[in-house]
């Protein structure tokens, strides 16, 4: 089922999983609404899609602000009219012992990965059962961008193990709440992408990575990006829950 008609919002749209995610999604004919706090890297990729005759929208907001998250999705159901699909992307990962770790690290990590994701879902979830009652498709999908560390706790990772495992949790709680209503939840736990997320951390932590996965092939954004758009282009009547990803080479 190809998304034409449709539209997609996408947060933390201005770099790795979250701009490929918009790309995918665009190619299979949604309107897209990109989220981020970085305007030009939004201008960019919606330069780009729109060469490709995709419609776009920018807007730049931070989600870990419940006003500017709201916000963001009704200004997204305003201006294209709908909102079929959410891809709650946006996310940090800053890992580390705990012990004597910043505190300001496992709020930030918090406020993004968890509030951040609870917020948009919230604002967006009258808006994707509205759409699961109306064409072209009669379903809606919101899809939650995860990790292997919601499935496993690693020494020093602790906190970021704990906003992803919650995040799982919501997810299918959430699942079963709304199944009846054809809003389907999914979610992806992908293992080592190349993208920005590591370089946020810590010199010390930056290389503690390096050595656990400098051997490893890690995967492109774009891998992910075609497991969302194969999540959302699902039949009516075929839910896609959870997909985990992980590099050939990545052990666990």
């Amino acid at each position: 089922m190809r998304l034409d008609g449709t539209v997609a919002l996408v947060t933390g749209a201005s770099s790795g999983i979250g701009e490929a995610a918009a790309v995918a999604l665009a190619h299979q004919g949604a309107a897209v609404a990109v989220v981020a706090r970085r305007r030009e890297r939004l201008e960019e990729l919606a330069a780009r899609i729109g060469k490709d005759g995709g419609r776009v929208l920018v807007i730049e907001a931070d989600v870990t602000d419940e006003a500017q998250a709201r916000a963001a999705v009704e200004r997204t159901a305003s201006e294209l009219g709908r909102i079929d699909t959410l891809v709650n992307n946006a996310g940090v990962m800053l890992l580390g012992p705990a012990q004597d770790a910043p505190v300001t690290e496992w709020q930030r990590m918090v406020e993004v990965n968890v509030l951040g994701l609870l917020y948009c879902a919230h604002a967006a979830l009258p808006h994707l059962i509205r759409a699961a009652d109306d064409g072209p498709r009669y379903v809606s999908d919101m899809v939650n961008i995860s990790s292997v560390a919601g499935r496993i706790a690693r020494s020093g990772s602790g906190v970021y193990n704990l906003t992803k495992h919650g995040v799982g949790a919501f997810s299918e709680a959430l699942r079963q709440e709304l199944t009846k209503k054809h809003v389907r939840i999914s979610l992806i736990e992908p293992g080592a992408v190349e993208t920005e997320l590591a370089g946020h951390n810590r010199p010390e932590v930056l290389e503690g990575i390096r050595n656990t996965f400098g051997d490893v092939e890690r995967m492109q954004p774009e891998d992910i990006a075609d497991a969302i758009a194969y999540v959302v282009t699902r039949p009516r009547h075929v839910a896609i829950n959870e997909v985990l990803i992980r590099p050939t080479e990545q052990e666990r």
